[in-house]
């Protein structure tokens, strides 16, 4: 897998994760917690992709 290709997928589960992060904050039955947690592995993607971009 060459680098662009694997910054792609992040990106891919980084958009899939701001999707859920959202709905979550929209649903009144999401623990704060569960959303706590999709939020830093939603940081450690970025976190990712910036490291491999550069």
């Amino acid at each position: 897998m060459t680098v662009s290709s694997h910054v792609t997928e992040l990106k891919k589960k980084h958009a899939n994760l701001s999707e859920k992060v959202e709905h979550s904050q929209r649903s009144p039955a999401t623990d704060s917690l569960d959303i706590k947690s999709l939020k830093q592995e939603k940081l450690r993607l970025k976190q990712e992709i910036e490291r491999l971009s550069t």
